[in-house]
């Protein structure tokens, strides 16, 4: 087996996850934690092969771990452990790696097997694993070549856009919230209405430029333009309730009312944007009313963003190769034998919190195990 990578580092990704500290798998992880064309798809890879087997993968290399928020499952020291446990597996199983070396063309033999061009030679191999990844973070090396060879090759291309990414607004409607940057709250996010409904509750981030925060990455993955987010600033709160208890019970202002649910930042700018005439008024001053329609308005904060900040910040790319044009069980090409395509690149996306890690480890693993007992292939 032949390791092919284009970059002079080694595994960039998994060294910047987490902090550092690589959110490397979630403990619960199943196809609704996945957006995809064909959401089916990830089903057999994620059931062969757990949280659980990679678990015991770097347990067997001395890695200790911790459980987070949610799930999440984080190593207790630096991501460059998991980076050192991968390179390790490889050693024991005779991996050859070449790097950096990038690929210039990759084409079919007529009798079968493929012509691997490089800038330091030509490698044939009977198969062809592509795990190029997707176009997220170019300043650690993602491009676009995976997506360049599948087409190709003959292979659809569901579109591709920035996933688990800050959102942003024009600056004329952001005015407003503009020096709110570095606020943060938690909020239940949503989007779409009856079985198409998506919502979240995580926390979420105010920024010079719009919105950021687990709630926000979690949400941008399935928005689209034109599509509008309601924010709950309050989850699970009464906030109506709330301000007209604290009127009569001789509480001063509405600011420090509100202050009592919310950052005060955001409590004043909230005030200013939706009740400017009253806001230097006591809270006795303000009629029923009008309190309850200021509580309610933290109930449904409805924005509309006008992008992202783009795949220089998003973590993932959401979209890929369309996996119907896949074997879900060896990730082969059903257009060119013995050519094979596995994580990021495909069509399946995660949610924030370990799954892209995890379906980079089953994707990898269905395909080896397709491959173990055949001829000798190479890794892009």
């Amino acid at each position: 087996m032949l390791l092919l990578d284009h970059s002079k580092k080694l595994a960039e990704k998994i060294r910047i996850s987490g902090g550092g500290r690589c959110n490397f798998t979630n403990r619960d992880v199943g196809p609704a934690h996945f957006f995809s064309d064909n959401p089916e798809f990830c089903r057999s890879a994620l059931a062969r092969y757990t949280p659980r087997d990679f678990v015991a993968l770097i347990e067997r290399h001395g890695i200790a771990w911790h459980e987070k928020h949610r799930g999440q499952l984080f190593c207790d020291g630096s991501s460059s452990e998991v980076i050192a446990a991968l390179v390790r597996e490889c050693e024991q199983g005779r991996v050859e790696r070449r790097q950096p070396c990038p690929v210039s063309a990759i084409e079919p033999y007529p009798g079968g097997g493929f012509r691997v061009d490089t800038v330091h030679g030509t490698v044939r191999a009977t198969q062809v694993v592509i795990a190029t990844g997707g176009l997220s973070i170019p300043q650690v090396g993602a491009t676009d070549f995976g997506y360049r060879l599948a087409r190709r090759f003959g292979h659809r291309i569901v579109d591709t856009r920035p996933g688990l990414v800050p959102l942003t607004f024009d600056a004329a409607s952001w005015t407003p919230w503009s020096t709110l940057a570095g606020v943060s709250l938690p909020v239940a996010v949503e989007l779409g209405a009856g079985r198409s409904r998506v919502r979240f509750e995580e926390d979420l981030l105010f920024t010079h430029r719009g919105l950021s925060g687990p709630a926000i990455l979690q949400i941008s993955t399935p928005w689209r333009p034109g599509v509008e987010i309601r924010i709950d600033l309050v989850p699970g709160d009464d906030p109506a309730r709330a301000l007209l208890d604290a009127k009569h019970t001789g509480a001063r202002s509405v600011a420090a009312a509100l202050a009592l649910r919310l950052p005060r930042r955001l409590a004043d700018a909230w005030i200013a944007s939706h009740a400017p005439a009253m806001a230097d008024r006591p809270l006795a001053d303000w009629r029923d009313r009008d309190l309850a329609a200021l509580g309610r308005s933290l109930k449904g904060w409805t924005v509309m963003p006008a992008g992202t900040e783009g795949y220089r910040k998003a973590e993932v790319t959401d979209g890929g190769i369309d996996t119907r044009e896949l074997d879900s069980r060896t990730f082969e090409s059903r257009r060119q034998p013995g050519l094979h395509f596995i994580g990021e690149v495909v069509d399946v996306t995660g949610l924030l919190g370990g799954y892209n890690f995890q379906w980079a480890w089953a994707s990898a693993a269905a395909c080896a195990e397709a491959l173990r007992c055949g001829s000798a292939g190479a890794t892009l």
